[in-house]
């Protein structure tokens, strides 16, 4: 904080404040302009005058309307309190901000609250934000007679060089060799084929970072997932990595096993590895499409894209061409002649030239329309992979894209956007904690709507395990209110809003009643943080991490409690620092204890493979030539889901 801005509002000089600082044990350098917001805060405790609060009577409360965001002189006039009154609240809160920048509604409110007051939201100036939860609404609102099927999207996945850059290049190649015209020219994150007269939509960007970004904020367009195994490598941490996230979002999926050409390709191998983390398919009596492919050599791969086709077919894949207009932007940039560009994939109803819409904190009305070939195009079909221009500024990857009835709507969702992320905000997270002496972890969640809650309860079934047990006390759509923190502090229960509001009342009750309120806008943040919280609550488990093993060549001496032996590493090395398990015919018969190691009667801290050695045990077991000795060390491991 600046020094001239928190001398003003103690209301004395700067050198006054450096001289009564030092008297309080704060040493403020001759030199320095700036505070730490941390003694700023201590400061104005120590100096400031305590805030009385606002009152005309005996039991009155003024009551007040607070929009979503306001600018803290704004704020202070709607108070009738002066500027300097609010910013010393505003920084007992923890909240750091001049007269010219904004809060958002929660953090006014409580502020007035503590002033006082009794608080509003001004209902006629919020705007919605449209997220994710709000994307699954529309969808599930449509009239099933004007559902249509549609292309399904695919990503192709697995681990790092089994292969998955070559197959989408072959598949690309195919479409080019077909006749199709123009061929893919530009990379827009996707492109659209055309098999036994039915399209098919594939995202391309594996690996890339805006596609990381857009799984990162929840956004998930894939309908049908492409498991990439190559033949000679097998089932590798990535391939366990998108099993994980298949089962995660409830997305189908198709093994591609590639590289079968190759001659140390073993086929078996890979379907035996793969039903060992739990993808059974179907030649293992299981459900799981497996499908033997050569990107290199385009072999099998019209194989594989029927059975992208017949899965469609039975998950029935379907929007309303007719419908509201959302998308997720999948990739962005800004484009010489063009602007601020992205690549969208539409997910209902149109989108055309001309359209105004909104994404994130852009708007603007659509410029152009093009596909992966370049072509320019006056509408986009749901499944259709687009890029466009006409934003006011670049979104990002996996914002929502709507469209709207002008352009004042458009900028006014743009602005609600903004303001957020600029805003001080009061919502640092708290994090969520479970009854660790019961594992249990109780959680009240309230979300904007209905598709977000659901979102977020079917990830979380997928987190129970047997030894922590989650329970969801309370749900449902609307801010939270007191009713949901006296559950929280009756329950020990963690309250979650997702993209949604605490009441005012609530927030200060949760304060008294020391209860964890913590806010999320991002899906994958909410479910990063209860994994976390469950994590803590496991026991530990000691792990054995081996160093070697050493043969034991001869006896020099056998005393009560301890020997000195000779010996030779045939395995790893061996560590004085480390444990020593005493091993007779692959049976243990104990531990020991290094009390010395040489090495040519010279102290060593170890002794690598095929080198000789001398060693002195502290051990009750007598031990005889022939036994093997190895070097261990335990470390405490930390469980996890």
């Amino acid at each position: 904080m600046n020094l001239s801005s928190l001398s003003s509002q103690l209301n004395m000089s700067i050198q006054d404040l450096r001289v009564k600082a030092k008297e309080k044990g704060f040493f403020i350098s001759p030199k320095a302009n700036k505070v730490d917001n941390y003694v700023a805060r201590k400061l104005l405790e120590a100096f400031g005058e305590p805030v009385k609060p606002v009152s005309s009577g005996p039991q009155e409360i003024k009551k007040i309307k607070l929009p979503s965001f306001i600018k803290v002189r704004d704020f202070s006039d709607i108070l009738k309190l002066p500027v300097t009154t609010v910013i010393k609240e505003l920084i007992k809160n923890g909240i750091m901000a001049t007269i010219n920048e904004e809060v958002d509604f929660d953090t006014a409110s409580i502020v007035a609250q503590d002033l006082g007051f009794e608080v509003e939201v001004e209902a006629d100036k919020t705007v919605t934000e449209f997220g994710l939860g709000f994307l699954q609404d529309v969808l599930k609102s449509e009239k099933e007679e004007n559902l249509k099927q549609r292309p399904p999207i695919v990503a192709i996945m697995g681990h790092v060089d089994h292969g998955k850059t070559t197959l989408l290049d072959t598949i690309r190649k195919t479409k080019v060799a077909e006749g199709e015209s123009g061929g893919i020219t530009q990379h827009i994150g996707a492109y659209q084929i055309k098999k036994n007269g039915k399209f098919i939509t594939f995202l391309d960007t594996p690996g890339h970072e805006a596609f990381s970004e857009m799984r990162a904020r929840g956004a998930n367009v894939t309908d049908i997932i492409v498991l990439v195994v190559a033949a000679d490598d097998g089932v590798r941490p990535q391939t366990v990595e998108v099993v994980n996230r298949a089962k995660f979002t409830n997305t189908p999926m198709i093994v591609a096993i590639n590289k079968v050409d190759k001659p140390d390709a073993n086929i078996m191998r890979v379907k035996q590895e793969l039903s060992g983390i739990g993808v059974l398919t179907e030649e293992w009596g299981g459900k799981t499409i497996a499908v033997e492919i050569s990107a290199k050599q385009n072999k099998g791969i019209d194989n594989l894209l029927e059975m992208i086709l017949l899965t469609a077919e039975i998950e029935n894949f379907r929007a309303n061409p007719s419908g509201k207009t959302i998308g997720t932007i999948i990739e962005s940039k800004i484009s010489q002649g063009k602007g601020a560009t992205a690549s969208v994939i539409i997910q209902n109803g149109t989108l055309k030239v001309g359209d105004i819409i909104a994404a994130g904190a852009a708007f603007g009305r659509i410029r152009s329309l093009e596909d992966e070939t370049g072509k320019k195009l006056k509408e986009a079909l749901p499944s259709m992979p687009v890029q466009i221009s006409g934003f006011s500024e670049v979104p990002k990857a996996g914002d929502i894209l709507q469209t709207t009835a002008d352009l004042d709507a458009a900028k006014q969702i743009a602005v609600t956007v903004q303001k957020k992320n600029q805003s001080h905000r009061m919502a640092s997270k708290q994090g969520i904690v479970g009854d660790i002496a019961n594992k249990t972890l109780n959680l009240i969640i309230k979300t904007d709507v209905g598709g977000s809650l659901e979102a977020i309860k079917q990830s979380i079934a997928k987190l129970k395990n047997d030894e922590v047990k989650i329970n969801i006390l309370s749900e449902g759509v609307g801010e939270v209110n007191e009713s949901d923190i006296l559950l929280g502090a009756n329950s020990k229960a963690s309250v979650i809003a997702f993209r949604t509001k605490v009441n005012p009342k609530a927030a200060n009750l949760a304060k008294q009643q020391k209860v964890v309120v913590d806010s999320y806008e991002v899906i994958y943040e909410l479910l990063e943080d209860i994994t976390s919280a469950v994590i803590k609550m496991f026991t530990p488990e000691l792990e054995k991490i081996s160093n070697g093993k050493a043969k034991v060549l001869a006896i020099f001496r056998t005393e009560k409690g301890q020997m000195i032996i000779g010996g030779k590493v045939e395995e790893g090395e061996l560590k004085k620092n480390s444990q020593i398990m005493i091993l007779r015919a692959g049976a243990e018969l104990g531990r020991a204890e290094i009390m010395e190691l040489q090495q040519s009667k010279v102290g060593a801290k170890t002794i690598g493979r095929n080198e000789e050695f001398g060693i002195k045990l502290k051990t009750p077991i007598k031990i005889l030539e022939g036994d093997v000795l190895e070097s261990f060390e335990e470390k405490i491991k930390q469980k996890t889901l």
